[in-house]
């Protein structure tokens, strides 16, 4: 780790180091433990030096101490070399300085946006863990600096893990197969073809050490609700599953995109598990509106919402929790089938393991059975060892466990996609559609639930 020294320097160095790597990152107020999983492992053609912006304070601190974490294990031991550049001007001096052209940006919701335009302002590529936005107001804002980019011919991601775990991606071929699923049951607003829930807790181990929380995550102004936070995972799984490589756009009427509810409500904390997830001994007073007179923060973390696209019907539910005693994070998925449902349950039952399960409607149990096997034979060269066993609610898709990789590890597999994306010089059409649909999916459904009422986009 090194503070920063001039910008100059830094370019002499790299022409005279040896041949110039094709992307350098800056990493941008890293206030949230994903800017650091994703220097987790090392690419090939990323430039080991990373400059950091960033106010002084603890978050930084726990973020050079993961990527130290990193650096230091006895397995495949990463290189990476951390340049501080530090104060309250780090993002103008990101700006004018600019050692990178890659920005890697996770932590304070509310900022958020505002780095992304002004890094393409400054045509530096975004890698920018969600949500991008999580107020209403600024989606226009991520609209004209999508199109900014797009003119300038710069790339903005976000960090869709959750495409990258292995059930979700059974899951989503084998509702493409109709000898085992049979097609898509529309579905309705009592009964919707499609549900996600997850289930986080506020209290979880990370990188092999407790995670310590700041106190501005749970400040849903700067967090932002559960609502336009998680549910943007889940939003991109429904669009990635049922519509693969379909630009869905949010006002094209063809595409049929409306909210039709929502609702949030509260997870409450102690003063003393406040203390314990942020190792803060008081309350600071940008939380204190949201302190009962029995000393209880109320955080706005959980919410639902119901909407449809292309006549499909769709559900998302999002919790926090303290601690789950058992695991970490949890999630809940069914797609209805005319032949059989698939569902993903990651439970206590199963040690907190996502298992997919295939439930047969009535009838159709024994040829659902037979197709299923068909079906993972076919798969079995991507997925070797994939196998079908009876289970109490059907049949289940096991998955090996040398198949199966941690949520941390799937932030290396987005990082390689952005890299591929770099390469070919620009996101493919649907990416680029379902981006800008996941949120003005996720903020109609927050303007509703305060509303509490639905309406069309």
């Amino acid at each position: 780790m090194r503070r920063g020294f001039p910008i100059a320097l830094v370019g002499l160095m790299a022409a005279c180091g040896g041949p110039e790597r094709t992307v350098r990152i800056m990493t941008v107020d890293p206030g949230h433990f994903h800017a650091g999983l994703v220097h987790r492992e090392a690419y090939a053609d990323v430039d080991p030096v990373v400059h950091v912006y960033a106010p002084e304070g603890p978050d930084l601190d726990r973020h050079v101490a993961m990527i130290e974490a990193f650096n230091t294990r006895v397995d495949e031991p990463t290189s990476w070399d951390l340049v501080l550049h530090t104060g309250p001007d780090f993002l103008e001096r990101m700006i004018a300085e600019h050692p990178g052209n890659v920005m890697v940006t996770a932590g304070n919701n509310a900022r958020k946006i505002e780095y992304v335009r002004r890094a393409v302002g400054a045509g530096v590529h975004v890698l920018a863990d969600k949500p991008m936005i999580i107020r209403p107001g600024d989606f226009d804002v991520l609209r004209s600096t999508l199109e900014a980019a797009d003119d300038a011919r710069v790339l903005v991601y976000d960090i869709m893990t959750e495409r990258h775990e292995a059930t979700s991606i059974l899951q989503a071929a084998l509702s493409r197969d109709p000898d085992v699923f049979g097609v898509l049951v529309p579905g309705t607003p009592d009964e919707p073809a499609i549900t996600k829930e997850s289930v986080h807790y506020l209290s979880k181990i990370v990188a092999g050490s407790p995670l310590v929380r700041p106190a501005w995550f749970l400040d849903t102004d700067q967090q932002g609700e559960g609502i336009v936070d998680v549910s943007t995972h889940l939003v991109d799984l429904i669009l990635w599953q049922l519509f693969p490589e379909s630009p869905i756009r949010y006002d094209d009427p063809a595409d049929a995109v409306e909210v039709l509810d929502a609702r949030t409500w509260d997870t409450e904390l102690t003063p003393a598990q406040f203390e314990a997830i942020t190792q803060t001994t008081a309350y600071p007073g940008f939380l204190t509106p949201r302190v009962m007179a029995d000393s209880i923060l109320h955080v706005a973390a959980n919410g639902s919402f119901d909407f449809t696209v292309r006549g499909v019907v769709a559900r998302v539910s999002v919790r926090w929790g303290i601690e789950n005693p058992g695991g970490g994070d949890t999630h809940f998925s069914r797609i209805r089938g005319s032949r059989a449902d698939l569902v993903i349950r990651q439970d206590s039952a199963r040690g907190y393991v996502p298992g997919l399960f295939v439930e047969p409607a009535e009838g159709e149990e024994a040829g659902v059975e037979t197709a299923l096997e068909e079906a993972v034979q076919r798969l079995s060269p991507d997925w070797p060892g994939l196998s079908v066993r009876r289970s109490w609610s059907g049949l289940e898709v096991v998955v090996p466990p040398e198949l199966r990789e941690g949520h941390e590890a799937h932030f290396s597999r987005v990082t390689r996609l952005f890299l591929d994306y770099l390469r070919e010089g620009r996101l493919p059409e649907w990416e680029r559609a379902n981006l800008l649909t996941k949120y003005r999916i996720t903020t109609r459904a927050s303007e509703l639930a305060h509303a509490g009422a639905g309406s069309p986009m």
